[in-house]
């Protein structure tokens, strides 16, 4: 592959074509339905689709034989399923979603989550890196190949419309349409991160997730303070007191045992090497406040504390007013949300029967304590790379970069992957995506920087094309 061709390719169709789409796409509001219940109503998710349908279909017409459904189940979010006919061996699922993560507060004065602007060669917006744009980077890279007149694989692309809720509705649309998806021996996803933009970063797992509620109820309505304090317990603190039964408040350290696995040695080995290349950014990234400082000094256990280790986030609290509202009242009860995030290979419903366990069991002052949520979703550990795609990865980010490719593990879950890896053992995975320093999908100012988007795509469309000449 001509690699200064693709690079030309794709910094054309990336600015003529897939930024004033991504524009478009990111000015709808279209909330996952964890977050929008009325979605269906609200209109928003089948906008975003005929968006991508619309320009899918327009670019599909320079690619013999393709074909594009939108499958619509009823009671499920729909699905866009482009097929591609390869003319050479192998088949190829790339994936991607179009569903969005809520508004969130803080963004920057001239930005927000509905509404585009470019601004030191980055994106704003919610959705545009997470992960709006996979659709339009796969088949730019099957369109690169095209222009180069480069063989490829049968090529499968599924966006969906339910990650941010955990994928409840792929594992249906999956079973459902396996007979046209078939076996994939290479499966690319462009819904994860990268330590820098600066060359090609393969994620080698990702963690699982475990959300529920944990609820503690002292009284059946609120009671005054003067009057109750000191006889009521206080719901707060018998919740805090719960939490560091699987937690250490001074450490942040989990220290409930079935929440742990043995982290294999490639991966520590890989830690240091990432480590190595990013130095602190591997916490400066974060957009501390003040003089606060990262939970470690050490970068590689920073690293692995975000890849390997379970850790705990309380993400939102139900039975308290606002500060401006709240009275002289012990409140009722107190409900935190809980987020923990898995080892990838812990099993996450192992896990979720070990944290309601040791949240529920004697409770202080044999307050009602109920800790309830969906069922967990497993990470996802990588398989060891075949020689062709070690081969494949290394050229790609020589090429597009001048750097080598670097190997890392995600923090934060893909369902997919984890049903993918347990469904086709013997598959190949390339998941990466552009979220990288800063990048700050799920929270305010959102950003897919555009010249790596571009270099990533040009990446994928050069790791197709060695798929397609690895039996020569």
């Amino acid at each position: 592959m001509d690699a200064q061709k693709t690079a030309r390719f794709m910094e054309s169709i990336w600015d003529s074509a897939i930024i004033p789409a991504l524009r478009d796409y990111i000015r709808i509001p279209n909330k996952s339905p964890a977050f929008e219940p009325g979605w269906e109503k609200a209109g928003h998710m089948e906008k975003a689709v005929h968006l991508f349908e619309a320009w899918a279909g327009e670019k599909l017409k320079s690619l013999p034989g393709a074909r594009l459904d939108v499958i619509r189940a009823a009671g499920r979010t729909p699905l866009i399923l482009i097929e591609v006919p390869g003319n050479a061996e192998g088949t190829i699922l790339m994936y991607g979603h179009l569903d969005k993560q809520p508004e969130m507060k803080g963004w920057s004065d001239g930005a927000g989550p509905w509404e585009p602007v470019i601004k030191d060669g980055k994106l704003y917006g919610r959705g545009g890196a997470d992960d709006g744009y996979a659709m339009f980077a796969s088949l730019a890279a099957l369109l690169a190949l095209k222009d180069q007149n480069l063989a490829h694989g049968r090529v499968v692309i599924l966006i969906e419309a339910s990650e941010e809720s955990g994928s409840p509705d792929l594992p249906f649309y999956v079973d459902h349409l396996a007979s046209r998806i078939g076996t994939p021996d290479l499966v690319v996803c462009l819904d994860s991160g990268c330590g820098n933009y600066e060359q090609l970063w393969l994620t080698t797992s990702l963690r699982g997730n475990l959300i529920g509620n944990l609820t503690v109820k002292v009284l059946t309505e609120g009671v005054h303070s003067g009057a109750a304090s000191g006889i009521v317990p206080s719901s707060f603190r018998i919740a805090r007191q719960l939490l560091s039964r699987i937690e250490d408040e001074e450490t942040g350290a989990m220290n409930l045992q079935p929440l742990f696995v043995d982290i294999p040695p490639e991966r520590i080995e890989q830690a240091r090497a990432a480590a190595k290349i990013l130095g602190d950014t591997v916490w400066k990234e974060m957009p501390f406040d003040g003089g606060t400082r990262p939970m470690g000094s050490d970068n590689v256990e920073l690293i692995l504390n975000r890849s390997w280790r379970p850790q705990l986030a309380v993400t939102g609290m139900d039975g308290y007013p606002m500060p401006e509202n709240g009275g002289n009242v012990l409140l009722p009860y107190s409900t935190l949300k809980l987020s923990l995030r898995l080892p990838p290979s812990c099993d996450g419903e192992a896990a979720r029967a070990a944290v309601k366990k040791a949240l529920e069991q004697n409770p202080p002052y044999h307050a009602e304590v109920t800790f309830d949520g969906p069922p967990a979703d497993n990470g996802w550990n990588a398989p060891k790379l075949s020689p062709w795609l070690a081969k494949a990865l290394e050229k790609a980010s020589h090429d597009a970069f001048g750097k080598p490719v670097a190997f890392i593990g995600e923090g934060g879950s893909i369902p997919f992957m984890a049903m993918l890896g347990a469904k086709f053992p013997h598959t190949q995975f390339v998941v990466t995506g552009v979220l990288g320093p800063h990048s700050n999908a799920h929270g305010p100012n959102e950003f897919l920087h555009i010249g790596f988007a571009k270099k990533l795509s040009a990446c994928i469309a050069s790791i197709l094309a060695d798929h397609g000449m690895r039996a020569h």
